[in-house]
């Protein structure tokens, strides 16, 4: 009998399963922002065509998903009385492609109405606790209110200490965050290409600097795109926070940094970040290098690509295999990071044929 291929594990991919997709359509109706969002997600059928989407995935050998929900975020969609029973649409949903598909689809991720805390908090429960969901999604704000807040507190606290699981988090920015205050919206697209990665790297420094990462230790939170930004410009945070307040008179951030146990710069390297930098090596090596092998996870933001799903794939796995990673490195991406982390259990899994060169020391 043939040997099974390598596992490669999929901890971004984003989906709209039908029967939260067809209530989304219904509420889209009435919204014509939203009906302009809905016409590129018809357009894509691996996104809400579950079989189509099957189809596409066994063009990859051993290629297996984690589901996550796609944009937009709950709390665009419906005020705090309304996104709890989408919430509750998404996540059942979403179990039963598990259930019924375990062998493509080993699990999911649990989706929160973030405008609705005390909801937010229930669902986490039922979701984690009862239909098996490996961590939760949240967005980069909650229709402009920064992830910081006080009130936003109690999901960090019980999804890492109650359940011992990650965060996911995403950005959220629409053209309505303008470029430039003198102007209505943002233009060609800018808020997408780059306030995203802003976006995110914002969310970390509001969770470094808020000294929620101090306070709850077990945290553990899966930034989208490789931690965005931070990996960039990791010598402009360390020697910019080394000066943390000179620039700043209305506030003493001295006294924070000196409150602070370690410097800024290794707080940002206790998020975790996945692979989805559309297939560029040299983004790839730049994340390795931050955030260090163990703290990286597959992820391909499939099917957001040119082709309506299989590019990303195809040139995700291309890059990571190019970078020439010592075997146990490169197992750790595809899967065994992921197993770890969100405390998975699958049929063993088979490593990648041969051992590649080694490149680096991986940073544990």
């Amino acid at each position: 009998m043939a040997a099974s291929a390598p596992l490669k594990l999929d901890i971004y991919p984003h989906i709209l399963p039908r029967p939260y997709f067809e209530r989304m359509q219904a509420i889209a109706a009435n919204d014509p922002a939203l009906a302009g969002q809905l016409k590129r997600w018809v357009t894509v059928p691996v996104l809400h065509d579950l079989d189509a989407r099957m189809r596409m995935m066994k063009r990859f050998p051993g290629y297996k998903q984690v589901l996550t929900l796609s944009m937009p975020p709950l709390e665009f969609l419906a005020g705090p009385e309304e996104s709890p029973a989408l919430a509750r649409i998404a996540n059942d949903s979403m179990a039963e492609i598990v259930a019924q598909h375990p062998d493509l689809f080993p699990a999911f991720v649990a989706s929160l109405p973030m405008n609705n805390v005390p909801a937010a908090l229930a669902e986490m429960d039922r979701a984690l606790g009862t239909l098996g969901a490996k961590g939760v999604q949240v967005f980069t704000n909650v229709n402009g209110r920064a992830l910081d807040e006080p009130e936003f507190f109690p999901v960090f606290e019980r999804v890492s200490t109650r359940y011992d699981l990650p965060v996911w988090v995403h950005p959220a920015r629409t053209a309505r965050f303008a470029d430039y205050p003198g102007e209505p919206k943002s233009k060609y697209e800018i808020w997408w290409a780059f306030g995203w990665p802003y976006e995110t790297t914002a969310f970390m420094a509001r969770m470094v600097f808020s000294q929620v990462l101090e306070r709850l230790p077990k945290l553990r939170i899966i930034t989208h795109h490789l931690g965005a930004m931070a990996p960039y410009f990791e010598r402009r945070i360390r020697y910019g926070y080394d000066q943390f307040g000179s620039r700043t008179a209305d506030e003493d951030y001295g006294a924070l940094l000196a409150r602070m146990a370690k410097h800024p710069v290794e707080y940002f390297r206790t998020f975790l970040g996945d692979t989805a930098v559309n297939g560029s090596a040299s983004a790839l090596r730049c994340g390795l290098d931050f955030f260090g092998a163990r703290r990286v996870l597959f992820g391909t933001d499939c099917p957001f690509d040119p082709h309506g799903g299989p590019l990303f794939i195809r040139e995700t796995i291309r890059a990571i295999d190019s970078l020439g990673l010592p075997r146990a490195e490169r197992d750790g991406i595809y899967f065994g990071n992921a197993l770890r982390i969100l405390r998975l259990r699958l049929p063993a899994a088979r490593p990648a044929a041969g051992r590649a060169p080694a490149r680096r020391k991986a940073r544990q």
